[in-house]
């Protein structure tokens, strides 16, 4: 499984905008060949954080997706809204428990 966690700041202003974005195209990513989940959330204690919790099959289903056109709209509509670079934290990792 190829884990990504993905985390940006924005105004405090434009944070649910963030998070509405993201929520529009959730379902049609995590329909995308090989996406396990795309979560999209806020830090409850910290009103200019936004971030993406993405589980896929494998780097090759991460990298189509990042040849999307869903990625390619979502950054032209967050890039503006960020206030500093995004950070972006790529994981190998192997599934130990899955309980439903």
């Amino acid at each position: 499984m190829f884990v990504v966690l993905v985390d940006f700041n924005v105004e405090a202003l434009h944070q649910q905008q963030a998070l509405n974005r993201l929520l529009e195209d959730a379902e049609a990513i995590r329909a995308m060949a090989g996406c396990r989940t795309f979560r999209p959330y806020c830090d409850p204690r910290n009103n200019t954080h936004v971030g993406v919790v993405h589980e896929w099959d494998g780097e090759a289903a991460f990298n189509t997706y990042l040849a999307s056109k869903s990625f390619a709209e979502l950054g032209l509509s967050l890039r503006p809204l960020m206030t500093s670079a995004p950070s972006s934290r790529r994981y190998d990792a192997a599934l130990l428990i899955a309980d439903a």
